[in-house]
């Protein structure tokens, strides 16, 4: 794979991140409609986490194979294949019947959310591995570049966080679902009408062998990866939807109504405040300029300063009180401004480290081990909580992210060309 797309650069990424936006705002509210719908109907926390452990589990099979199948099939392909199969996901969906047998339904939703997690990984792959060809070279343009259609991305998704809720609410499940496979088909048709040239095609020669990183960075930044992404969703997936809705409704049609558009809209309000920090994170750590082994530095510093804040939060969970909630709520957004700052590290090294000629299998490697600690997190988000509580949520939470420190450590950093 070449950079020889640079020249019509911009309007590829436009493109590109125009449809990404598309995809993550479904995404966002997909992830709410499912999380709340069941929780209503009664479903355990641990039984919340398994609707969506398949949905983790293929972006970890399609990472692992996404790489393989941008290079040899081209960007273009693998992004329009995430896009459609969504599609088909929400139909599916929206077909789910109410007079189903609980394990019919699970089993039925896990499958749907895997193929969710099969669109959404792909379609990752692509705008992530495009920035890396795309972005022009020289005064960190590519950190620019790939912090803003990440911060932007996360921006969109929370907006469909608060989106999933309130529909949710106002015109129930089925219509809500129905209404984004629409929307997001006539997304599909517009980008492939108008997608200019500049995305790289595929080459024949691509070996699936090729996918497996020999890079010890890499390798070591994947791992970091995936315990950083552990430590955000075994509280985000599952613990504090449900802590909070355990606060907020009444039980009651209305006191539902009133806690799902609150919950989503904390959701939608720490994703949009995550996205935000992420786009701007390479202005406010004066990363221009700035060697990459200084980078390498500012990921350990970073996500050792996260670690403490889940682990404070914890102990406070512990105390307990009437001001638990509002503590709760503040902790967690400075949790998730520590957060996006670690993310956007994370995003800008995997491509300065990985070459041109085989960023899209070291960006779907390094996907597939987010993946895995999304996987990981939302295991134990449903486990924990149910076990333990806030407390022991927050406390693995804190874990996680020192296992990630720990990772990180063992990064060196030199660009790739």
């Amino acid at each position: 794979m070449t950079v020889a797309a640079r020249p019509a650069g911009l309007p590829a990424y436009i493109a590109v991140t125009a449809a990404y936006w598309a995809f993550m705002l479904t995404d966002g509210a997909l992830r709410m409609l499912v999380l709340l719908h069941f929780h209503v109907l009664g479903f355990t926390p641990f039984q919340l986490a398994f609707l969506f452990l398949l949905y983790e589990f293929m972006g970890v099979v399609t990472n692992l194979s996404a790489g393989w199948i941008a290079a040899r099939f081209g960007l273009t392909s693998t992004l329009y294949a995430g896009l459609a199969i969504q599609i088909g996901a929400l139909l599916l969906l929206a077909a789910l019947d109410p007079e189903w047998a609980l394990l019919l339904s699970v089993a039925y939703v896990m499958v749907v959310q895997g193929l969710s997690g099969v669109a959404k990984d792909l379609s990752k792959m692509s705008a992530k591995s495009a920035v890396k060809l795309l972005a022009p070279e020289g005064e960190g343009a590519l950190f620019r570049w790939v912090a803003a259609l990440t911060g932007s991305k996360n921006a969109v998704k929370g907006f469909g966080f608060l989106i999933g809720a309130a529909s949710l609410g106002l015109f129930g499940f089925e219509a809500s679902v129905m209404a984004m496979a629409g929307a997001l088909g006539l997304v599909l048709l517009a980008v492939a009408l108008f997608m200019p040239a500049g995305l790289p095609a595929g080459r024949k020669e691509a070996k699936f062998r090729e996918v497996w990183s020999k890079d010890r960075d890499v390798n070591r930044l994947s791992l970091a990866r995936l315990f950083l992404f552990g430590a955000r969703d075994v509280w985000f997936v599952v613990g504090i939807p449900v802590y909070f809705y355990s606060v907020l409704s009444d039980g009651t049609t209305e006191g539902n109504r009133e806690a799902f558009f609150l919950i989503g809209a904390f959701m939608a309000c720490w994703i949009i405040g995550y996205g935000a920090v992420q786009g701007f994170t390479p202005a406010i750590l004066k990363a221009k300029g700035r060697p990459l082994a200084e980078i390498v530095g500012l990921a350990r510093r970073w996500v050792f300063v996260l670690a403490l804040i889940p682990a404070a939060l914890a102990g406070l969970a512990l105390i307990g009180g009437d001001w638990l909630t509002g503590a709760v709520v503040a902790g967690l957004l400075v949790f998730g401004a520590v957060f996006a700052l670690n993310s956007a590290l994370h995003s800008y090294l995997i491509l300065a480290l990985s070459p041109a000629g085989r960023v899209t299998m070291d960006v779907g490697f390094y996907y597939m081990a987010n993946a895995a600690g999304r996987l990981l997190g939302t295991l134990l988000s449903g486990l924990s909580y149910q076990a333990g509580g806030l407390p022991l949520c927050l406390g693995t939470a804190a874990a996680m992210a020192e296992l990630s420190w720990l990772a990180a450590r063992g990064i060196g950093g030199t660009e790739r060309p």
